[in-house]
Parts: C-alpha cells; structure tokens; sequence
C-alpha cells in the first residue's frame, strides 16, 4: 500500500515521502497514528501544495540543529552509579539517565533522541549519539563514575 509520509518515520523514510509499506501496518498503526496519509491522487495534490513550504522550515531547522551539535560536541556528562565488587555496576545508565543529564545542562532533548543501542553498564566514557534532525547528528561523551559513598 502506498502512503506519503506525514512525519518522519525512521526505519521508512522522512515527511513528504511516498512509500509503499504493508497494508496493515498502514492502516493499523501509520494512519491512525497521523503519521501518514493514504496515497490518493487528491492527497499527493494536496501534499504537493504544503511541500514548497515544508523545505524552507527543514532547511532552517537544519541549520538549527547543526550549531546545536557543533554545542553538543563540546559537551562531556558525568552520571555517577553505585558500583559493587570489580567495579561493576548495580544498574545501568539508560537513555533517560542521559536526557535528564542533559536537561540539567540546559539542552532539552527528548530521550528517545538519544540513539544508545543498549544501556551502558560498565564505567568509563561512552559515546552516545543525539539526533537532532533528520539528517543532524551529534556526539556527547558520557563518563560514568563510581558513586561517592
């Protein structure tokens, strides 16, 4: 079934895009969820119209989010965790740890921004992955530490 793209979805494609996807993950969960729309003639018109529009705000968000990651770059986290024998961690430092870490930073990213494949379970520093736009990404260094008792 095609669709045009009303948001960026991320393993399809970004906004304005037409894609051909299954028929029920369309209609159960792109369509309802306002992510898409179906591709009909009148709707492609339509989409069309809004297209010119939708490129000026992308381009200036692009230039947006790349002074925000030349800032992020600059950036190093330090979350401290209690850690037991062996240095080894009791919990791990998810992705939500690093957005509240950020917030008090005065960056206000959402967690699921943050592309950390698995939680960091060992000390050290670790790269996490921010992304700020569709084609904007940006590095943070997290040093996890053991907790002052």
């Amino acid at each position: 079934m095609k669709v045009i793209l009303t948001e960026e979805v991320s393993p399809l494609g970004a906004a304005g895009q037409v894609v051909n996807v299954a028929r029920g993950y369309a209609r159960n969960f792109l369509i309802p969820q306002g992510k898409a729309l179906e591709a009909t003639s009148g709707n492609i018109a339509r989409f069309e119209g809004v297209r010119a529009a939708r490129t000026t705000t992308q381009e200036k968000e692009q230039e947006e989010a790349a002074t925000l990651a030349a800032r992020f770059e600059e950036v190093t986290l330090t979350i401290s965790q209690r850690v037991g024998e062996g240095d080894r961690l009791y919990g791990s430092v998810t992705a939500a740890m690093v957005a509240e870490a950020l917030a008090a930073r005065g960056f206000e990213i959402d967690r699921k921004q943050l592309e950390l494949p698995e939680p960091i379970k060992v000390l050290g520093v670790h790269e996490v992955t921010v992304r700020l736009a569709p084609q904007v990404k940006a590095k943070v260094k997290v040093e996890v530490v053991p907790q002052e008792a």
